[in-house]
């Protein structure tokens, strides 16, 4: 045998010695770290400020890998990923980077979300899924106040804001009346603005369907949304069916200065199939729409609304006469002026 091979056959029996730890450079010390990546903060290779310094990789780290192997999709929702349970001695449980050697073993994992680092205890992701969606699910956010307040805005505008909010049956003439009432406001000089249920799910809610938790969060958002419009000082003018009485109540709940006025078109199931106006009740007549409010789903009317419009021998009111009675409502209460 020459010598060369006997070298090469040498050096391939050899014992395999520990591997160099593969390493990843940001391109540049003020880069921030990296959203869905892990680091130690106890271990002295790894640079938390996002600087120039070198990232562990979790090859030879266990806890590290698998914090990597664990990682969901439901981490790019906001959510930790699934961890198996550990105990308070053990740290924290949130997800790491880093490479051999680390001794990091007992101590808090840091998960890294852009700009900063945020520690979530383990377990989180299965009591946030069960969370109802009016509870916070980010837990480092801090409410900050501005110079200019409602008070200021309502002054400028020469009115309150308030949240009109007008339910009732498909049919019942909602949509009608909010964009009548819209423009009559308009030609007193009151800003107003209408947020109709079919509307906003061609954007803001198209991701909604007709379930009942779906109805919910559609209802939930809009909310919201009316919250903000009150609160800039305008009258928000909300028409939706809004089936379910918790929904509505949840929403007056927002605006606790009552500033919430529910409109109740109590109009019979009948009048509003026999309108028709969009052919919803024959299709579901038909079966061709399951959950229809009124066929094959509940509506609960309200039990204090502010103000409610029936029909009179059978027929609705007119636009004009029901905007009539919502403006000389709000005439009374103040929301018009100062």
């Amino acid at each position: 045998m020459d010598a060369p091979r006997a070298a090469r056959l040498a050096v391939a029996a050899r014992p395999p010695g520990p591997r160099a730890p593969a390493r990843l450079r940001f391109a540049s010390s003020t880069a921030p770290r990296r959203a869905g990546w892990w680091w130690c903060p106890r271990d002295p290779r790894a640079d938390s400020s996002g600087g120039g310094n070198t990232f562990p990789s979790p090859g030879r780290c266990s806890r590290l890998a698998l914090a990597h192997r664990n990682r969901r999709p439901a981490a790019n929702l906001g959510l930790p990923p699934h961890r198996p349970a550990r105990s308070l001695a053990a740290g924290i449980g949130t997800r790491v980077t880093g490479d051999g050697g680390c001794d990091c073993e007992g101590r808090p994992l840091v998960e890294c979300a852009g700009d900063r680092p945020i520690q979530e205890p383990a377990g989180v992701e299965e009591k946030a899924s069960t969370m109802p969606s009016t509870v916070p699910k980010s837990l480092n956010i801090f409410w900050h106040d501005c110079a200019v307040g409602k008070a200021d805005r309502q002054k400028l505008l020469k009115q309150k804001g308030c949240v009109v909010w007008i339910t009732g049956l498909s049919g019942s003439g909602k949509s009608t009346l909010a964009c009548t009432l819209g423009r009559e406001l308009h030609t007193r000089g009151k800003l107003a603005y209408v947020l109709d249920g079919d509307n906003l799910r061609h954007g803001l809610n198209k991701d909604l369907g007709f379930k009942a938790e779906d109805r919910v969060e559609n209802i939930r958002r809009v909310g919201e949304v009316a919250k903000l419009f009150a609160d800039a000082g305008l009258v928000c003018i909300a028409s939706l069916i809004s089936p379910y009485r918790r929904d509505r109540e949840a929403c007056r709940a927002l605006l606790s200065d009552g500033s919430f006025v529910e409109v109740f078109l109590n109009m019979s199931l009948e009048l509003c199939e026999a309108r028709d106006p969009k052919g919803l009740y024959k299709l579901a007549r038909a079966g061709k729409i399951k959950g229809f409010t009124g066929i094959d789903d509940p509506y609960e009317a309200p039990l204090n609304c502010e103000i409610e419009i029936k029909e009179v021998d059978g027929v609705c009111p007119t636009p004009s006469d029901m905007a009539g009675q919502v403006v000389t409502y709000l005439e009374e209460k103040g929301f018009l002026h100062e």
